[in-house]
C-alpha cells in the first residue's frame, strides 16, 4: 500500500507539473547542443593564464615553500566582515592560474552572485578550468541563466546536486510530491561551501552567494564568518570537492529535464545582461579586489601562521544507507570529529550556531560534560526570534531553554536584530554612515581585538569597537570573558538613527538554509516583522572554540539536520593564537551591545516550585506543551555605577544589573506569539529536519 501511494503521488506530480522526463536520447541531444555551442577560444596564451598578481595567492606560495613533508605550513585568515569576504573572493578568482572549484548551497542571481558568475566566466576565457557545483534546492533556478552557462565555454562546467525529479526549477506539485514519494532524498542537501583556487588556497565557512551574506541587502543581512586557508591542506579540500563533482547525484545542468528542454527548444540562450541594483558598490568592491595594498592590509597582514590544520567534510556517501561495516566505514565524517572536540574540552566550550536545536546524541554529549566534577563552561551564541531567519526552528529552541540551561549548563546569548557593534560597514545598511565610536582609528581597525576581526574591518568607514576582554576558564559557572561596555553619543546616535532610518525593502524571497521547502515560502518562513525600521542582521556563523586552543569554522549548524541530512564541511585549526582570535570574534557577538542574555526569571514570592515543576512536565510532552510561564527569558544589561560591566547569569547581582525584556524582544508579535507557542506545543516531531 505504501509503494502504491508513492507511485500515485509521483504520477500526480508529473501530471500537475506538466514536465515529463526527457528520454536518454533527448538528454544526449540537449547535451550535444550545449557542447557544440561552447567557445574554445582562449584569450591568454601565457602559462599563468594572465592571472592577476595577488598577495593572497603569493601567501599560498609562501606556505608551500615553507612546508616540508613532515611539517606542513599554513596561514589562516578569518573573514568576519561580509563585503570584505566578497572582495577576497574576487581577488582569488582573478588570481587563479590553473583551476577554480566552487561548491555552494545557495547561489542567487543578485548583485554579488552575478559579480561572481562574471568572474568565473572571465577566468574560463583566460584558460582556467572552472567547475561550479550548486545544490538544487536553493540555487539558480533561472532556466535562461542555466542554459546560457551550460554552453558558455569549454573551460566552464556547471553541475547541480540532487535535483528533485531531474529539474532545476520546482513548482508546488514538485514540493508536495517530493514529500509523499521521496521525503528523505528530497531533504538530503549538499550544504558544503567551498572555494578552492589552484589547489593551493581555499575558503570555507557559512557564506553562500547572495547579497545578504555580504551586507548588501537593505532589509536583512547575515552576520557570518569564513576562514581562508593557504597551504597543503587545501589539497584535501580539492579532493573532497572532486568526490562531490563525480558523484551520481551531481548532474550536468544541460542534462536536467527543464534545462534540456530549453536547449532543445531554442538552443543555448544568451546570458541575460547584468543589471546591478547598486552598480556603485559593485565598482567599489571590484576596485578593492584589484588594490594590492588593500588586499595585503586586509587579508595578508592579518593572516596567522597556524600549527595544525585539518579539513573535515562529509562525502556524498552520507546520502546512501550503507551498513556500518561497509568498506568505506561510516558515512558521517564531520559530526564525529566535532563531537570528539567538544568531548575533549577541559575548561571551556564556545559554540556559535544560528539554530539551537539539539539532537539526542548532542544532548547526551553535553550532559556528560555537565556531570564532571569540574564541568567546562559552555557559552552559546545563537539567534533571537527577532534576528532569526527561521522562526519555526527558533520555536523549538525556545521550548527547551530550561533544559539547555539547567541540565546542559549552557550560558546562552541571543543575537539582536540591530547590533551596535557588528563587523559590518554600516554604510551598506543605512542611508547615512554612523559616526565611528571613540577609540577607533580612521580605518575602522580595532586596536584591541587584533587579527582578522580587525583586519576584515580595515575598510574605510568600518565600525569595529574596542573590546577589553578578560578570560577565565576554570569553572562552568564563572563569568564569560568580560567585555567592558562602551558608552557615549556614538552608540546613542546609532540607536536613534536605526529607529528613524527607512529600509529599501527588497521583496525577493529571503531564503533560509534550514527551511524544508515543502512548508512553503510564505511569511511564516521569513524573518518576523520587528518593531522598528532599518536593515537588521541575523546570525549565520557556525563556529566552535575549545579551551582557547582549537578553533573550528565551517558549515555545520550543530543540529539534527546537519547531522543526518545535509553534507557539511569544517576547518579545524589546533593553534592557541587562532583559537583566541576566533573566541574574541564570538565574544564580541555576545557583548550586550549585540546580544541579549538568556537567564531564569526572578522567582515569584509564592508557588515558584509548582510553576517550575508543571513547566518541566509540560516541556517533556511531545505535544500539548501548554504551560505559558516559561523558566527563562531575555535580559538587557543596564550599566551604571553599581553595574560597571556585564555579569554572568549565575551572579547574585544579576537581576540588579539586568532588566527583563520579554521572551521575544523587538518582535512585532501580534499573532506570531501564537505561532511560536503552537510550534512549541506541536512541533517537537519536526526536530530531525529543522
Amino acid at each position: 500500500m505504501n509503494l502504491l501511494l508513492r507511485v500515485l503521488a509521483l504520477a500526480a506530480v508529473l501530471l500537475g507539473s506538466g514536465c515529463a522526463s526527457l528520454s536518454h536520447a533527448e538528454r544526449d541531444r540537449a547535451e550535444a547542443i550545449a557542447v557544440q555551442a561552447r567557445s574554445t577560444e582562449v584569450e591568454c596564451q601565457r602559462a599563468d593564464r594572465c592571472a592577476q598578481e595577488s598577495p593572497l595567492r603569493a601567501l599560498a606560495g609562501r606556505a608551500f615553500s615553507e612546508s616540508t613533508e613532515t611539517r606542513p605550513r599554513h596561514y589562516a585568515t578569518l573573514l568576519d566582515e561580509g563585503e570584505g569576504a566578497l572582495v577576497a573572493r574576487l581577488n582569488l578568482l582573478r588570481s587563479a592560474t590553473r583551476s577554480i572549484d566552487l561548491q555552494t548551497y545557495i547561489f542567487d542571481k543578485d548583485d554579488s552572485a552575478r559579480l561572481v558568475i562574471d568572474e568565473l566566466l572571465a577566468a574560463s576565457k583566460r584558460g582556467v578550468k572552472v567547475r561550479l557545483l550548486i545544490d538544487q534546492l536553493s540555487a539558480i533556478s533561472d532556466l535562461q541563466i542555466l542554459g546560457a552557462l551550460s554552453g558558455a565555454h569549454e573551460n566552464f562546467r556547471l553541475r547541480v546536486y540532487n535535483p528533485t525529479f531531474g529539474k532545476a526549477r520546482l513548482n508546488y506539485f514538485d514540493y508536495a510530491g517530493s514529500v509523499l514519494c521521496c521525503f528523505r532524498r528530497f531533504n538530503q542537501r549538499m550544504h558544503n561551501k567551498l572555494l578552492v583556487i589552484d589547489d593551493a588556497i581555499g575558503v570555507v565557512g557559512g557564506r553562500n552567494y547572495q547579497d545578504d551574506y555580504y551586507d548588501w541587502d537593505r532589509e536583512y543581512n547575515f552576520r557570518d564568518r569564513d576562514v581562508l586557508i593557504a597551504g597543503p591542506e587545501v589539497r584535501e579540500m580539492a579532493a573532497n570537492f572532486d568526490a562531490f563533482w563525480r558523484a551520481r547525484r551531481s548532474v550536468p545542468a544541460e542534462r536536467l529535464n527543464d534545462v534540456g528542454r530549453t536547449l532543445l527548444r531554442e538552443g543555448v540562450p544568451n546570458l541575460p545582461p547584468a543589471t546591478f541594483r547598486r552598480p556603485e558598490r559593485v565598482q567599489r568592491v571590484s576596485a578593492e579586489a584589484n588594490d594590492m595594498d588593500f588586499v595585503t592590509r586586509s587579508f595578508v597582514d592579518t593572516a596567522l601562521p597556524v600549527a595544525s590544520v585539518r579539513y573535515v567534510a562529509d562525502l556524498p556517501r552520507k546520502h546512501r544507507r550503507e551498513k556500518v561495516d561497509a568498506p568505506l566505514a561510516s558515512q558521517h565524517v564531520t559530526e564525529p570529529q566535532l563531537d570528539a572536540l567538544i568531548a575533549s574540552a577541559q575548561h571551556e566550550v564556545i559554540l556559535q550556531t544560528p539554530y539551537l536545536v539539539l539532537s539526542k546524541p548532542a544532548q547526551t554529549l553535553f550532559r556528560d560534560l555537565r556531570k564532571r566534577p569540574q564541568p567546562p563552561r559552555v557559552l552559546v551564541s545563537t539567534n533571537s526570534l527577532a534576528a532569526t531567519d527561521n522562526p519555526i526552528v527558533y520555536a523549538l529552541s525556545y521550548k527547551y531553554k530550561r533544559r539547555n540551561m539547567r541540565e546542559l549548563g549552557f550560558n546562552i546569548f541571543e543575537y539582536k536584530p540591530f547590533p551596535l557593534d557588528a563587523p559590518v560597514d554600516y554604510r551598506n545598511l543605512l542611508p547615512d554612515p554612523i559616526e565611528a565610536p571613540p577609540g577607533q582609528d580612521s580605518g575602522g581597525r580595532n586596536p584591541l581585538i587584533g587579527g582578522s576581526a580587525a583586519g576584515s574591518n580595515a575598510r574605510s568607514g568600518g565600525t569595529s569597537t574596542a573590546t577589553d576582554a578578560t578570560a577565565t576558564t576554570s569553572g562552568a559557572d564563572e563569568a564569560p570573558a568580560v567585555f567592558r561596555p562602551r558608552t557615549g553619543s556614538a552608540y546613542e546616535n546609532a540607536r536613534a538613527r536605526r529607529r528613524a532610518a527607512g529600509s529599501e525593502v527588497e521583496t525577493r524571497l529571503l531564503r533560509t538554509e534550514t527551511r524544508p521547502s515543502f512548508l512553503g515560502s510564505k511569511a511564516v518562513n521569513k524573518p518576523l516583522p520587528v518593531t522598528r525600521k532599518g536593515a537588521r542582521m541575523g546570525l549565520h556563523a557556525k563556529s566552535l572554540v575549545v579551551d582557547r586552543r582549537i578553533g573550528v569554522v565551517g558549515t555545520h549548524n550543530f543540529d539534527p539536520r546537519s547531522e543526518n541530512y545535509n553534507t557539511e564541511g569544517a576547518v579545524i585549526i589546533d593553534d592557541p593564537v587562532f583559537a583566541e582570535q576566533l573566541a574574541q570574534s564570538i565574544l564580541r557577538d555576545i557583548h550586550p551591545q549585540n546580544s541579549w542574555t538568556v537567564a531564569p526569571r526572578a522567582k515569584p514570592p509564592v508557588l515558584s516550585g509548582l510553576n517550575y515543576s508543571v513547566g518541566k512536565a509540560s516541556e517533556a510532552l511531545p505535544i500539548l506543551d501548554f504551560w505559558p510561564w516559561r523558566y527563562a527569558t531575555d535580559y538587557e544589561f543596564k550599566p551604571g555605577p553599581d553595574c560597571p560591566q556585564p555579569l554572568p547569569r549565575q551572579s547574585p547581582d544579576f537581576h540588579q544589573c539586568y532588566v527583563a525584556v520579554g521572551d521575544f524582544p523587538e518582535v512585532n508579535v501580534g499573532p506570531k506569539w501564537l505561532l511560536v507557542r503552537m510550534l512549541t506545543a506541536f512541533g517537537a516531531g519536526l526536530v530531525p529536519i529543522l
